[in-house]
């Protein structure tokens, strides 16, 4: 019998032994996270995976190669121990379990969470061992899922990697026993999560959640053994960008539209909150172009978004190494964090963005490298309001809530546009096909932002039509007009399917209609029909409503109607 923290090993290989049998094994599991690796240094090999838990799980090879790259810091401090952070790599495959299908749809809509990408959550350690070849012990405990809970697995990968350091793998596998324990991840649901001796409180966020409620990773008192998470995965922008408070709404703008923009800072650590609150900057919009929050040369796309093409390729890279300040110089956009030590001289707010720079200034110089112009003009007050003594907190919500009114702001006459294109309820008529939403256009979108734009609801000022016109061409706008159509289609369908209900159909109604009328209304019900649950109320309704056409009609009709095979298993 291995312990740890009181947990007996024997006692949860025993438990894991005696749940259900129609789970398969790891079901549980495998619904928070894809597996935890360790992966160590090789004087041969270089990194190298040591461990994957659970055994079996399925991770390509090029997702193994850059897992162990990205595992260890690119640029190390040879007198920190410990580092911990965050990357996001792309998948091989994009299958995903029905809980975490049901995670996508009913989460927030600016939690980054994508089927084609997993996250990696970090815990390196790195001590002086004068008995191994290179004097260092260097090995990274990972946890890998397809989740960004940011907050909650950097908790969970650091309470396994401190285990294992402590104990080996017997800690690991007593974790994954854990993990293997817990219910389903359940948008909108509290949780009291069980590991190695103590308990993670959180809750679940959920798509009826109002965005940056709860903003702050603080966690409770865990002399007790509770661990208490506020937020699982919102950052702390302000915490992570007050240097560059003064250019927090030109950074909106750059992350709004997309543009490329690499972000240069000395520790892993320090780079992937930096990307993290950048993308969070237009929440509660959802930032549809890639992002990675820690980048090496070594990864498998670093060709690809790096090579100097014509168009720079949509992506926001956060690096460490030196190497990318000559590589990449031809970016239209760099945000640069000072090497230095102090981290209270990098806190202090940059003065001004550089507009024109080589090798030579990017090595010497941190801040905001663009020759972006700002369609939209600096609002003083918030620079005023962030500038005044207070607690930090104050200061993060300040911020939180003017970018998400900035953004709310932008999106609202999208919005109204968009909702002008549906169709009238009083277009819909049975003996019609179902109606359509009729074409965006770009010129009609600016006609109305022009008549009725954000600032009725915004104070800024400036080319907020320039805006909507780069926004229109961004990979997020594209995504968001996606969803917002398939939101339109669904809500169009089931007034539809309501029109479809509650028309009379009787036979006074039916003998003004052609006999191709009523047959075309009889195959759109029956279509409506085969795609609904047997169990919904509408499709007894839509049923019913089959049964009046065909006790309403002539006999020769209804003999027509009864033809048809499938209808006559539905009102059998």
């Amino acid at each position: 019998v291995i312990s740890f923290e009181g947990i007996s090993l024997v006692h949860w290989m025993s438990s894991s032994s005696s749940s259900s049998n129609d789970l398969a094994p790891w079901s549980r599991f495998n619904q928070w996270i894809h597996s935890i690796c360790v992966v160590t240094f090789d004087l041969e090999l270089g990194q190298a995976l040591e461990i994957i838990y659970p055994g079996d799980a399925i991770l390509s090879a090029p997702e193994k190669a850059n897992i162990c790259y990205l595992a260890f810091p690119d640029s190390n401090n040879a007198h920190k121990r410990d580092t911990k952070y965050h990357f996001r790599i792309r998948r091989s495959q994009s299958d995903v379990t029905s809980y975490q299908r049901s995670l996508i749809t009913n989460s927030p809509s600016n939690l980054p969470i994508h089927v084609q990408f997993l996250y990696g959550f970090v815990h390196f350690r790195q001590e002086r061992d004068s008995s191994l070849p290179r004097g260092y012990y260097q090995k990274s405990v990972v946890l890998v899922s397809i989740i960004p809970f940011f907050h909650l697995y950097s908790t969970i990968i650091e309470k396994i990697a401190l285990g294992y350091f402590e104990m080996g793998e017997p800690a690991i596998e007593a974790a994954c026993h854990d993990i293997d324990q817990w219910g389903p991840p359940v948008p909108g649901q509290s949780y009291q999560l069980p590991l190695m001796g103590t308990v993670i409180q959180c809750r679940l966020p959920s798509s009826c959640d109002i965005p940056f409620t709860q903003f702050d990773d603080i966690r409770l008192n865990t002399s007790d053994g509770i661990i208490n998470i506020k937020s699982i995965y919102e950052p702390d922008i302000y915490k992570n960008l007050q240097w560059m408070v003064k250019h927090i709404q030109l950074l909106w703008e750059l992350v709004l539209i997309g543009e490329p923009l690499l972000v240069m800072a000395p520790s892993p650590t320090r780079v992937a909150s930096i990307v993290q609150s950048l993308v969070a900057l237009i929440s509660p919009l959802r930032y549809a172009s890639d992002f990675r929050p820690y980048f090496t040369i070594h990864d498998s796309e670093f060709r690809e978004y790096t090579g100097r093409s014509k168009h720079t390729a949509r992506v926001m890279l956060g690096v460490t190494n030196p190497f990318f300040v000559k590589a990449l110089d031809h970016w239209p956009h760099i945000l640069k964090v000072s090497d230095t030590n102090d981290t209270e001289s990098n806190d202090k707010p940059s003065e001004k963005t550089r507009k024109h720079w080589d090798g030579r200034t990017l090595d010497a110089k941190d801040g905001l490298f663009t020759q972006y112009k700002p369609y939209l003009q600096r609002d003083e007050g918030l620079i005023k309001k962030l500038s005044k003594d207070g607690p930090s907190e104050m200061h993060s919500s300040v911020l939180q809530r003017h970018l998400l009114e900035l953004t709310q702001s932008f999106m609202i006459p999208l919005e109204r546009y968009l909702s002008s294109l549906m169709p009238l309820r009083k277009e819909m008529s049975p003996f019609k096909s179902i109606p359509s939403v009729r074409p965006f256009v770009l010129d009609n979108l600016v006609q109305s932002v022009e008549e009725a734009g954000p600032s009725l609801t915004c104070v800024i000022k400036g080319d907020w039509t320039g805006l909507y016109r780069r926004f229109i061409q961004s990979p997020s706008f594209a995504e968001w007009l996606s969803s917002r159509m398939c939101s339109m289609n669904h809500q169009i369908t089931s007034a539809y399917v309501d029109s479809l209900c509650d028309s009379t159909l009787d036979k006074e109604t039916l003998a003004l209609r052609h006999h191709v009328e009523i047959v075309d209304l009889v195959l759109r019900i029956r279509q409506r029909v085969v795609e609904m649950e047997d169990s919904s109320g509408k499709r007894k309704a839509l049923i019913s409503q089959i049964r009046n056409i065909l006790e309403s009609v002539d006999e020769d009709l209804r003999c027509v109607l009864e033809s048809n095979c499938s209808l006559r298993d539905i009102i059998a």
